[in-house]
C-alpha cells in the first residue's frame, strides 16, 4: 500500500488530464484519473482520496453534482475540491461555494499555481484533521492524547523519539519541497521499522514537525530504534542533489540532516503530566524541549 498522497483528478479533457497526472505523479502523489462524474464517484468511493480536482463540464452530469454526492457520503464529505472551469459568470462560483468547494481555477491556468492551491488546500484539510500536512501521522492534540494515556494507564508503554535535526537549514538551502519528500522517507522509515518490530497497536506520531514519537512495547523500542537509525544514516547523503554530495559531508561547520533518538522506558520515573514527560524523553536523546507558545483562536 502507497504511503503518498492520494488526489482524484476528474476531467473529460484526456490531454489536461494525462498532463496533471503526470505533472502531480511527479510532485510525488499518487494520481487516479476520471472522465465521468460517476465514475469519479466510484473512485472516490472506493479509495481514500485527499483531495479532488473536478471540472465543471463533464460528458455525463457537471461537476456541481459530482460535488453535492462526494458532500453526501460520509467517506468524502470532508475531501476537498477544487473546481477547474471554462466559465467566469460569478453564480458559477457562488454555487460551486455554497457546495463547500475549497478553491476554483478558470482555464487556462497556471499548473504552478495549480500545484500550490493543491498543497494548500490538502494541509489545511490535515490540520483540521490533527494530522501532520506533510507525513500524514497524527500530531498536536492527538499525541497529546497518547502521551496522557501512557500517563494514566497500566506503565507498560515505552516511548521512543526520533527528531530530525538541521532541517532548519536543508530547507532554506534546498526549499520546502525538498524537505518535505525527506520527511515523507523517513517517516516511510519509521513506520517499515515498527512495522518489522513493532505491533499492529504501536502509535506514531508527531511531538513536533519534525520529531517523532513512537508508542510501543518495552521489548520492542530499542529494536524499532536502531531500525530507525541504521535506515536514516544510510539514506541521509542521498537527501542532498548529486552535486553537493561530496561537498556536504565534508564540511564540518555547517549542521546537516542528522537524527536524535532517545527512550523512555516504562518505571523510569514519575511525571506529573504531558509536559514534563515531553521534557524527559528529550531529554533522553540529548535535546532540550521547549515548549511550542499557545495559539489563540
Amino acid at each position: 500500500m502507497s504511503d503518498k498522497t492520494t488526489i482524484l483528478v476528474v476531467d473529460d479533457d484526456l490531454d489536461l488530464s494525462e498532463m496533471l497526472s503526470a505533472y502531480f505523479t511527479a510532485q510525488n502523489y499518487d494520481v487516479l484519473t476520471a472522465a465521468w462524474g460517476q465514475e469519479a464517484l466510484d473512485i472516490a468511493n472506493d479509495t481514500p482520496v485527499a483531495l479532488v480536482v473536478l471540472d465543471i463540464r463533464l460528458p455525463d452530469f457537471d461537476g456541481y453534482e459530482v460535488c453535492r454526492q462526494l458532500r453526501q457520503q460520509r467517506r468524502t464529505q470532508n475531501v476537498p475540491v477544487i473546481f477547474l472551469t471554462d466559465k467566469r459568470d460569478r453564480g458559477d462560483r457562488l454555487q460551486g461555494l455554497e457546495l463547500g468547494v475549497v478553491d476554483y481555477l478558470t482555464k487556462p491556468f497556471d499548473v504552478q499555481e495549480l500545484r500550490l492551491r493543491v498543497r494548500n488546500a490538502i494541509s489545511r484539510a490535515a490540520r483540521q484533521t490533527g494530522a501532520n500536512p506533510v507525513t500524514e501521522l497524527p500530531e498536536n492534540e492527538l499525541a497529546d492524547e497518547k502521551l496522557d494515556e501512557v500517563l494514566t494507564g497500566d506503565g507498560n508503554r515505552a516511548l521512543l523519539l526520533a527528531s530530525m535535526q538541521g532541517m532548519g537549514e536543508f530547507r532554506a538551502n534546498y526549499g520546502f519541497l525538498a524537505a518535505d519528500d525527506v520527511m515523507r522517507a523517513v517517516t516511510l522509515m519509521v513506520k517499515n521499522a515498527v512495522r518489522e518490530f513493532g505491533s499492529p497497536d504501536d502509535f506514531i506520531g508527531h511531538i513536533s514537525p519534525e520529531d517523532f514519537l513512537i508508542i510501543t512495547a518495552p521489548d520492542n523500542a530499542d529494536k524499532v530504534r536502531r531500525r530507525i537509525e541504521v535506515r536514516v544514516n544510510q539514506s541521509t547523503e542521498y537527501f542532498y542533489p548529486l552535486r553537493d554530495r561530496e561537498s556536504t559531508h565534508h564540511k564540518p561547520e555547517v549542521e546537516y540532516i542528522s537524527l536524535m533518538t532517545g527512550i523512555l522506558m516504562p518505571g523510569d520515573a514519575v511525571y506529573e503530566d504531558g509536559t514534563a514527560l515531553k521534557t524527559a524523553l528529550y531529554a533522553a536523546a540529548g535535546i532540550k524541549y521547549v515548549e511550542p507558545p499557545a495559539t489563540s483562536e
